[in-house]
């Protein structure tokens, strides 16, 4: 491709309202334009590297035993009403009506598209397993759109779904997808985790997120530094042994803790350590309030309780719930003398001897608390969140973290939408049953800036060969001169006819302007051609190690395919 004849327009300035590498790097290098908040247009090369994106993930989903379809992304509300998930998903669902007042959704995700497909045309056993995939634009109205292609309101992804008899097929084809997820990530040489996470909104239960790590990343993984566990910080188990003082019980006594309201400041009041506190809070689960208690250097996990209680949402109660209830401001609530509440606990707290807690009355805590015997616990149960130095939830080495970026993940929806949506087949016996279903998401361009994000230095992006938008970048440093013209153009032509993707920098700029913008662009190879045009030698230069050689046009394809790998 000639760059005269297709649309890059660098930028020399870093865009005010970029904060992230990828996002400012992509928008220099002339990869993508936003339109409105959280919605871009992908220009000429980003586009190439979407396309060997999806030519990679369609290899692996081939290779996984998944056939390609497309689905609308104009739903109907009907589909959302059966499932439930249209009083439930939240504002992020684009609503919309026709003209006839019909009402529809943008498609955010396709559960309910591919439910209501399949169990209009399969009906047998014998048809099972079936895995479905595509790739397409999704829409998410985003309360905060940010960093870029990383958290847009349209965007476009890769979404694959299973439809099974029994729950060994569902394990063989979620294994499939997992190593077909993980052959996708390497081969976008990124650096990435597989982690343990929670299904959210989509239901199920079983489910891995693929993380790229990355300062910017929004989650924080669990990762022991000696095995390959990873967890998503909120789905980590803590195995944690929790050992009882020698102690000696001494008398509850209430004592004024007034202005003191948070575990620092109420150990700190009363000289004692905050791991020797009792945090409590009130938590509102579905409809049901349950006070929930930690010790106090730690944090409580609603996702553990939310999972503890199988329940649909999970919040703190509000300050004017917490007063009616407990008799006292959220700082001073405890579990001595609470009523017609239940009360569970992480492991943590059943090790404390003479421990603080809130009285129930504001500006009062208890001391010389013991659990057991001054209040009941209906359980415990590992209810905090991991921390940094605990031990490894497989034994293996102690846990750090580190901050992600989702790029994939893959669940076992099991038969939440099946059921909702009766989408049923006839078994060996004949009777009816429920398909289990597996869904299975890779954010594409996500998936580019997260390659964008790792892949660059001081001087712009810097692409794997495998996902550059071009393998090599022509620069003759004047065009007005007909020697590095025509060498140029042979060289060019030569590089086309042996299958090597090529940009060629015809235009007519100064020598920096055209360097600068390749070093931006990141195209793995740049050849130069200048004053030795005339000996029919020309500086080849590797961009990721900036490498230099000279070298003659003869020797140029032989050395481009070891550079290229």
């Amino acid at each position: 491709m000639k760059q005269s004849m297709t649309l890059i327009p660098t930028l020399r300035e870093v865009p005010a309202d970029a904060d992230t590498k990828s996002h400012q790097l992509l928008l220099r290098a002339g990869f993508i334009r936003q339109n409105s908040s959280g919605v871009y247009s992908y220009l000429p090369l980003a586009r190439r590297v979407l396309q060997k994106i999806e030519t990679i993930i369609r290899e692996e989903m081939d290779h996984a035993g998944a056939v390609e379809l497309l689905m609308p992304a104009l739903q109907q509300a009907e589909l959302w009403q059966e499932s439930g998930r249209w009083y439930t998903y939240g504002p992020e669902l684009m609503r919309l009506r026709d003209r006839n007042e019909r009402e529809f959704a943008l498609g955010a995700t396709h559960e309910e598209v591919i439910t209501s497909l399949i169990r209009d045309e399969v009906k047998s056993y014998k048809r099972l397993p079936l895995a479905l995939y595509q790739i397409q634009t999704k829409f998410r109205d985003e309360k905060r759109p940010r960093f870029g292609l990383l958290r847009g309101r349209e965007f476009i992804m890769k979404d694959a779904y299973s439809f099974h008899s029994n729950a060994e097929s569902l394990d063989d084809v979620y294994q499939k997808m997992y190593d077909a997820y993980s052959a996708v990530f390497r081969r976008c040489s990124l650096n990435f985790r597989a982690v343990i996470a929670d299904s959210g909104a989509m239901g199920g239960k079983d489910t891995h997120e693929f993380m790229v790590l990355s300062d910017i990343g929004e989650d924080t993984i669990a990762y022991s530094d000696s095995s390959d566990y990873a967890a998503n910080v909120e789905m980590a188990p803590v195995i944690a042994s929790y050992e009882k003082s020698g102690e000696v019980a001494r008398e509850l006594e209430k004592v004024l803790t007034e202005n003191q309201k948070s575990i620092e400041e109420v150990s700190a009041f009363l000289n004692t350590k905050p791991e020797n506190c009792i945090k409590s809070l009130l938590f509102k689960v579905d409809e049901q309030f349950v006070l929930v208690l930690v010790r106090g250097d730690y944090e409580i996990n609603d996702i553990k309780l939310k999972n503890l209680f199988e329940a649909g949402s999970v919040e703190l109660a509000s300050a004017e719930e917490t007063a009616e209830i407990a008799g006292a401001e959220i700082g001073s609530v405890g579990p001595i003398g609470i009523k017609d509440i239940e009360i569970v606990a992480d492991h943590s707290i059943n090790s404390i001897i003479n421990g603080v807690c809130g009285a129930n009355e504001t500006h009062y805590h208890y001391v010389n608390v013991n659990p057991e015997r001054d209040f009941a616990v209906s359980r415990y149960e590992d209810l905090r969140f991991i921390q940094e130095g605990d031990l490894s939830p497989d034994g293996n080495g102690t846990i750090k973290f580190a901050k992600g970026i989702e790029v994939g993940h893959v669940f076992k929806l099991g038969t939440r939408y099946s059921e909702a949506m009766d989408a049923s087949f006839l078994d060996e016996n004949g009777r009816s049953q429920s398909m289990i279903m597996g869904c299975y998401g890779i954010g594409v361009s996500r998936t580019l800036a997260a390659v964008a994000e790792q892949f660059n230095d001081e001087r712009g992006l810097v692409w794997p060969a495998d996902l550059a938008p071009y393998q090599v970048h022509i620069i003759p440093v004047n065009v007005k001169d007909d020697l590095q013209r025509e060498l140029s153009e042979e060289i060019y032509q030569d590089l086309k006819k042996a299958g090597i993707e090529v940009l060629i920098d015809d235009r007519q700029e100064r020598p920096g302007v055209k360097f600068a913008d390749s070093d931006l662009i990141g195209i793995p190879v740049r050849v130069t051609v200048g004053k030795k045009a005339g000996e029919g030698i020309v500086e080849l230069k590797v961009r990721s190690t900036g490498e230099v050689a000279e070298i003659e046009k003869s020797g140029i394809l032989s050395e481009l395919k070891k550079s290229l790998g």
